[in-house]
């Protein structure tokens, strides 16, 4: 490694790689590096050792079949892809994009997003691509199942507990309603998925990003110079990538989209139709994305935060949330009976 020295001993990982830097300077959770290379990003490495093979197998494919505009990781001097600092903790080097974060509140950039989603599943579509990750899949109801053993301890713990804070006592005065959908959701996917779509989990060929949000779609600034082929945003950050349906994806982007917008119903359909003009949509798809949203994830999400942070102190935040949860409930309800009405089915009941 040539360049500029940075006094700064996890910059030091970087003398692993071949490469010239002209200087560093610190993002979010990482190191930013303009070299002969291009803009690098190094990165602490959480994830398993096998998962990174996995990861950079599918970004080479993911280019091979015309999607251009994602990362890629480079391999240290060794040839290996995960080079650790002299505390032994583990780095990942990456190719990084000259751009911003995708803007949540401007809609044709969330079109935009979509449409990107929707090429990227069609790179990212390979039924025999092999990895060395062994990774089975994702099962929607055993996700549920997991989320509602968690929801049952805490409410346990809740009723149980002789001092309850305003937050504690608010909580468990609406814990019934949301517990009780939880559960109905969990008995109809199950269903759906044992007599309607049986082995349906399996069929999709589909590697999903696993974290398609805002802050992993960059939009290039004013001044940058991509080589996209026509395609305007670049996706990053694909460590918790995992086959499973392509809603997965979608619906990750689209609650948060959703939630910010009050449940507005022009907004879901103008997406789901920038999507599907690009990669087509199954009734079975629209069905799977039906139970995602109807299912209450965030109320799991803040029952979760709360559980697991100290329960000594409980922020303010979490309150908010759940009162803006409350407030959002039958705008999010009357979102989904007009998906209803316009994708049709979804009258599956286990009891």
């Amino acid at each position: 490694m040539g360049g500029i020295h940075v006094n700064d001993r996890t910059v030091g990982v970087l003398e692993n790689y071949d490469i010239n830097v002209l200087r560093t300077w610190k993002g979010r959770g990482a190191i930013l590096c303009d070299s002969d290379k291009g803009l690098l990003i190094l990165k602490e490495y959480a994830g398993p050792r096998d998962k990174i093979f996995f990861q950079d197998a599918l970004l080479n494919s993911i280019k091979k079949q015309g999607f251009n505009m994602v990362e890629s990781i480079l391999k240290a001097k060794d040839g290996e892809l995960v080079v650790y600092d002299q505390d032994k903790v583990p780095y990942i080097l990456k190719t990084y994009f000259d751009g911003r974060e995708c803007n949540v509140r401007d809609t044709k950039e969330c079109i935009q997003a979509v449409k990107t989603l929707a090429l990227l599943h069609n790179a990212s579509d390979m039924p025999d691509f092999q990895g060395s990750y062994e990774d089975a899949g994702f099962k929607i109801d055993k996700e549920y199942e997991k989320h509602n053993k968690e929801l049952r301890k805490v409410r346990k713990f809740l009723r149980e507990k002789s001092q309850k804070t305003n937050f504690e006592i608010f909580l468990l005065k609406h814990y019934d309603y949301f517990f009780d959908l939880a559960l109905q959701v969990t008995e109809e996917v199950r269903f759906y998925l044992r007599e309607t779509a049986p082995g349906q989990e399996k069929s999709s060929g589909v590697i999903c990003h696993g974290d398609y949000q805002y802050h992993n779609i960059l939009v290039p600034s004013a001044n940058a110079v991509w080589n996209n082929d026509g395609q305007s945003f670049a996706v990053i950050n694909f460590e918790k990538c995992i086959k499973d349906s392509p809603v997965r994806d979608l619906y990750l982007f689209m609650r948060k989209l959703l939630e910010k917008s009050d449940w507005s119903k022009e907004l879901g359909i103008t997406l789901l139709e920038s999507y599907s003009s690009e990669k087509s949509m199954s009734p079975a798809d629209y069905t799977h994305l039906y139970y995602r949203f109807i299912y209450p994830e965030k109320f799991w999400k803040i029952v979760n935060f709360y559980y697991n942070s100290g329960k000594a102190w409980i922020p303010g935040r979490n309150l908010e949330k759940l009162e803006k949860l409350l407030e959002q409930e039958q705008a999010k309800i009357s979102f989904l009976e007009n998906y209803k009405s316009t994708y049709g089915c979804f009258s599956f009941k286990a009891y």
